[in-house]
């Protein structure tokens, strides 16, 4: 299995180990475009791994904040509470870079800059950017993504 993240194109697709698509998604990734950068807001390109699965087991829309569940599931009501909250729900998939100097340690590393594949409200608009950096997911694709893909899992993500 690897994942292709076309940023042209907001779209993730998921190949079987045979270069068979075995599915496809639409995506959010970030306003501020790409880039590896600490603190840009961009989405970083290269080759990465899926380092850790967050959420096994949490009921969709579980909000999670610093990587734990809060306890909290988000609703209209409590987004119009906290109507300033980068929305991650669901389940994460914590991406790590493999390419030094580009996406790993360093004033580049994925990891470090916190950069995920997550849930997000139903209200979020897929197929265009928004996000923050990392990758937005419909709840019932990242748990769908969630159950198909292993740590280590290689995530590229390319302009096209």
């Amino acid at each position: 299995m690897h994942i292709e993240i076309s940023i042209q194109h907001q779209t993730l697709t998921l190949f079987d180990d045979f270069g068979g698509v075995k599915a496809k998604y639409s995506i959010s990734t970030a306003l501020n475009g790409t880039g590896c950068d600490k603190d840009s807001g961009c989405t970083p390109l290269g080759n990465h791994i899926v380092r850790a699965k967050i959420g096994a087991g949490a009921a969709p829309n579980t909000v999670f904040v610093g990587r734990r569940a809060t306890g909290e599931i988000c609703t209209p009501a409590l987004m119009a509470a906290f109507p300033d909250r980068d929305w991650i729900l669901t389940r994460i998939l914590w991406l790590s870079g493999t390419e030094l100097g580009k996406n790993r340690l360093g004033n580049v590393d994925t990891m470090q800059r916190y950069i995920y594949i997550h849930g997000s409200p139903d209200s979020t608009d897929m197929g265009k950017i928004g996000s923050h950096g990392c990758v937005r997911m419909r709840n019932a694709d990242i748990m769908e993504l969630f159950d198909s893909v292993q740590a280590g899992t290689p995530v590229s993500i390319s302009e096209n």
